[in-house]
């Protein structure tokens, strides 16, 4: 599932980066420890992963 704007995109990659341990949970802030929380890491993959062209910078926008 592609992310729908470039924060989420973000989100996602913060949350990726703690749950493989390359970053501390504690660092979290906002939507990336829900995500952390809730998401496997193939799905926070798939969010990181899609391209910044042409996303809104947050998903009202």
């Amino acid at each position: 599932m592609p992310a729908k704007s470039k924060a989420q995109q973000k989100a996602a990659g913060a949350a990726l980066s703690a749950k493989r341990g390359e970053t501390p949970k504690s660092k979290l802030k906002g939507a990336s420890r829900g995500m952390e929380k809730s998401m496997t890491e193939k799905e926070l993959e798939d969010l990181a992963e899609t391209k910044r062209k042409g996303l809104p910078e947050k998903k009202g926008d």
